[in-house]
Order: C-alpha cells, then structure tokens, then sequence
C-alpha cells in the first residue's frame, strides 16, 4: 500500500520543478488503473476513475518547499521533503481512489496541483475546468481529523521615502518611519484581536523582510508583510486600512490576495468521512487552521460541499524533520476509501 507514498515522496518536487513527481505520478494512476492519467496544460499530474456526469475532485498538491531530505523508512516512518505537506494526502488521494474503483454515474478525479507553495498556479487552473459534486482539499491533519476553515492572506511592500537630511538635524529617517507603519500596523491588530479567543478568528500580521538604502539625495526603506486573514476580514478590507495605517507611505500590493474559508459542517461529506474514521476505531475531530491552503482558492468558485483531509502531522510542515508513521498513512487510505465508497454507492 505504501508504494505510491514512498515513489512519490522519492522525487524531490520543490515548486517550479515538479516535472519528475508528475511523471512518476501519471505513470503510477496508470498502473493503478486509472481510466485517464495525464499531465494537464498547467503542468499538474491528473487521474480519473469513472466516466460519469457526477464529479468528486480529490485535489492535493504535488510540489513542496525548498530543502531535499534523503529518502528513508526506518522502523515504520518515512521521512523526506513532502512527506507530510502535501505528498501523503495527495498519495492517499491516489491510492484511495483506485481502491474505489468506478462507480456508476460517477467520476472521480485526483489532481496533483503545481506551485501550491508558490501561487497556486495548479489550483488556479483547474477552478474552471471542473464542477463538482463533492471536493476533498489535501492537506495534512492527521488520519482522524478534519479541517473546515483555512484562514485567508495578503502581502503587500510599504515603501517609506525621505529627502536626504544631514544627521544632526532631527527630522525622522526613512527607516523611523517605517518603524512606525510597523507599529501602527501591530496597535492596530492587537486592538482587533484583544477580544478574538480563537487564533483562527485574529488578523496575524508577519513582517518578513526589512530593507533600507540612500542615494545622494534620498533615502528610502521598505517593508514586506504578510497577514492571515480570518472569515470576519476580507481581503479588501485589509488592504484599505492598511493605506491608513501606513501613514502615507506607498502601499504595493503583491501576489494574489485570498479570503478565509469555512466549509459546511453539515454535509453528506463531512459524515461520510466522518464515519470513514470511526470505521478505523479513531475519534473524529474539526481542525481550523491558521494557514492558507488551494481549499481558499477552489471551495469559493466551486460552491459544493468540501472538507480538507490528509495524514501527517502539519506541525513539521516544511522542518528538516519532515516524516510520515506508515501505519497512519495507511489508516488514512482506509478512511478515505470508505468515504468515497459511501458518497458514490450510498
């Protein structure tokens, strides 16, 4: 059962350069028997069981973070890049699926999406070539949970220009003042959140890069930051206030802004893996997580009921201790077996 996991994680996928994760996925749905199998204009590798007008899409996502981990089992655990995020949910999509099998009137398709860790190139993509009946998000969570809410994010460069003074004349630097947009912005969220208990409810905004320089007649620094949104902040509204509370400061926006998404609790889905977990003696559970995820990306667009669902332990996402237990992987295949068995013949 572990032989797609294992290949799979076997070819090191950082986003950018996933072309030998997707061939040797193409290649292994077709020795699954898979009716299709295929690399999408895109780049993502694509299976499809069945050929019905009813679609369950299992999306997961092919490529990983930077930083190649030497590929090993050792006393039942894999380890290496991807193990946990995202080629053990997107691993047990494949495997399940083909446990499956076709099922009158039904389809079921297994996408493994590229630059996930980038832009979400993949999932960009696919959005608008299916509609389905039911979509199932990979991501790890563990065999026995499930995830019904990704917080949503934005990034944006705030550059702070200053005519060039001579030191002992008092006026603010560039790089002051770009220490107060930072402040303005961090007063701002603290006062949001002080009454937000749950962390998926809170703005969280990350400074990650700081750079400053002058000419002879200027001097400017720049601030790049990041925010996890939650359901209550779109992202809109976030990059409103934030031209306010860069104090007249230029505001870039960068990248593709996304907003927060909660899934139906209640859905024949949701019960259907749900009872997938009590098949295997587990203890279901509702996760919401503080990350983004292609769930942000397709869920909005797609309208059907969906849930996020993998093996894994997401806390050594992108660590140098990445590793997956074999027994949960293959729990995990189990459950999800009995959940599409459920949705497709019940």
């Amino acid at each position: 059962m572990n032989e797609t996991l294992i290949g799979l994680v076997g070819e090191y996928s950082p986003s950018g350069n996933e072309g030998g994760a997707v061939r040797f996925l193409v290649e292994r749905m077709q020795t699954l028997g898979y009716d299709r199998a295929f690399r999408d204009e895109a780049g993502n590798a694509v299976g499809v069981i069945g050929n019905g007008p009813r679609q369950i899409v299992l999306l997961g996502h092919i490529d990983t973070v930077p930083g190649e981990i030497t590929v090993r089992v050792e006393d039942g655990i894999l380890y290496g890049r991807g193990a946990v995020d995202a080629k053990g949910p997107l691993a047990c999509f494949t495997d399940a699926a083909a446990a499956c099998g076709a099922a009158e009137g039904w389809q079921l398709v297994v996408i493994g999406a590229v630059e996930e860790e980038r832009d979400s190139k993949g999932a960009y993509f696919v959005v608008n070539n299916y509609q389905p009946e039911y979509a199932i998000i990979g991501e790890p969570n563990r065999w026995d949970r499930t995830a019904l809410g990704y917080k949503g994010s934005a990034w944006a460069e705030i550059i702070v220009k200053r005519g060039q003074e001579h030191t002992a004349s008092g006026g603010t630097t560039a790089c002051e003042r770009a220490v107060e947009v930072w402040q303005s912005i961090k007063t701002f969220t603290d006062t949001y959140n002080a009454d937000k208990t749950r962390v998926f409810d809170q703005l969280q905004p990350s400074l990650q890069e700081i750079n400053s320089d002058q000419g002879d007649f200027e001097q400017w620094a720049k601030l790049r930051l990041g925010v996890r949104l939650p359901p209550a902040f779109s992202p809109e509204e976030w990059l409103a206030k934030l031209e306010v509370l860069a104090l007249g400061a230029e505001v870039l926006h960068l990248g593709k802004p996304l907003a927060a998404f909660t899934c139906d609790k209640n859905t024949r889905l949701v019960r259907a893996v749900l009872a997938g977990i009590r098949g295997e003696g587990g203890t279901p559970a509702f996760v919401y997580k503080t990350g983004t995820a292609d769930l942000n990306v397709v869920a909005p667009v797609w309208g059907c009921p969906a849930l996020v669902y993998g093996p894994g332990d997401s806390a050594l996402d992108h660590t140098p201790d990445e590793k997956i237990e074999l027994w949960e992987y293959e729990k995990s295949v189990r459950v999800l077996t009995s959940a599409l068995r459920t949705l497709t013949r019940g």
